[in-house]
């Protein structure tokens, strides 16, 4: 539980870097980049409480951020909704599925060339077809954050490399509640 409190944490701490007020929206209609999609490969393992490695395969889609919320957004911040699915490689093969929502901002200062660094975080619902001992229910949640590099190609494709962590568990909603903790190598391609 306590986990989940910290990832909650830096998934608002995120979404406020900086100050923003709620305001109206202007008369004068505001642009909006079009939305990006892409796909991606996760490699990576489960480290505790045992090691189960995890290969996911996932699609994405990556909007403005205050074209969905009413309020101003900090520049270069980003709404991703993924969907994925995923089997384990250790053992016998098991499945996983999920869909998540996680803030991405963009880091434009700190990059350099075609080179941009970004920070994400957020949280999903997860169903994987394994389970560990104590672990409770199938259905998780799936709070997650991580920092990647995105390299321009062109000006709407783009190749993206990050590092992932994830968490998995029930949020207490069911007596047993053992969480699973993960990182992942993600490469993924925008257009």
């Amino acid at each position: 539980m306590r986990v989940l409190r910290i990832l909650f944490t830096v998934v608002c701490w995120l979404l406020m870097l900086l100050p923003v007020r709620a305001q109206e929206r202007e008369a004068a209609v505001t642009e909006y980049a079009a939305p990006r999609y892409g796909a991606a490969l996760l490699v990576g393992s489960v480290y505790n409480p045992e090691e189960i490695g995890l290969v996911i395969v996932q699609g994405q889609m990556l909007v403005d951020y205050g074209s969905i919320f009413w309020h101003r957004a900090p520049e270069g911040l980003k709404l991703k909704f993924e969907l994925n699915a995923g089997l384990t490689t250790t053992g016998r093969r098991r499945g996983l599925l999920a869909v998540n929502m996680l803030a991405l901002r963009y880091l434009d200062k700190y990059g350099s060339g075609r080179w941009t660094p970004y920070i994400e975080a957020g949280i999903g619902l997860i169903y994987t077809d394994f389970r560990v001992e104590g672990q409770g229910l199938r259905f998780n949640f799936n709070p997650q954050l991580g920092a990647g590099l995105e390299y321009d190609l062109s000006d709407t494709r783009a190749m993206t490399f990050s590092l992932r962590l994830h968490h998995i568990s029930n949020g207490n909603i069911y007596k047993e509640n053992r969480g699973l903790n993960s990182a992942l190598l993600q490469i993924g391609y925008l257009f």
